[in-house]
């Protein structure tokens, strides 16, 4: 776990994030003609949109992040400063599992990839899954280096 001394802001925030998605597997797989344009603007437009309350976790200049809770599920919401800024960070947070909601700028993450499914309706974008840690790969991937 030497690697892991090497922690940046954005991978402390996708840790955050997976803390509530959790390490799962999930369904994929929302009907195209049911997904609108891709939403754009502020968390707080994007919250408004879904009709959540966003709690603000992180404000910072590169990643702003809330928890939303509403009828559907519980979700995170996050915007970013920079396209790469959450290329990157989704990049990292996938090898931790989760599901995840991509727009520009801004992406969700759900404990169930039913919640995104839900989101995906108001907001558009599209649906990214992390790597599928349910078949036991937690154990054993070390080797004797």
């Amino acid at each position: 776990m030497e690697e892991l001394m090497k922690v940046t802001r954005p991978m402390l925030a996708a840790v955050a994030v997976l803390a509530l998605a959790g390490c799962g597997s999930g369904g994929s797989g929302a009907d195209q003609a049911d997904v609108p344009e891709t939403a754009s603007g502020s968390l707080e437009q994007l919250a408004a949109e879904v009709k959540c309350a966003p709690d603000i976790q992180i404000d910072a200049d590169d990643i702003r992040q809330a928890i939303c809770k509403d009828d559907d599920g519980k979700f995170i919401l996050a915007t970013f400063a920079t396209d790469r800024g959450q290329r990157e960070w989704i990049n990292g947070a996938k090898d931790y599992g989760g599901h995840y909601l991509v727009g520009r700028k801004w992406v969700a993450v759900g404990d169930e990839t039913s919640t995104l499914t839900v989101l995906r309706k108001t907001l558009g974008g599209d649906i990214e899954e992390g790597k599928d840690h349910s078949s036991g790969q937690h154990s054993g991937e070390h080797s004797g280096h």
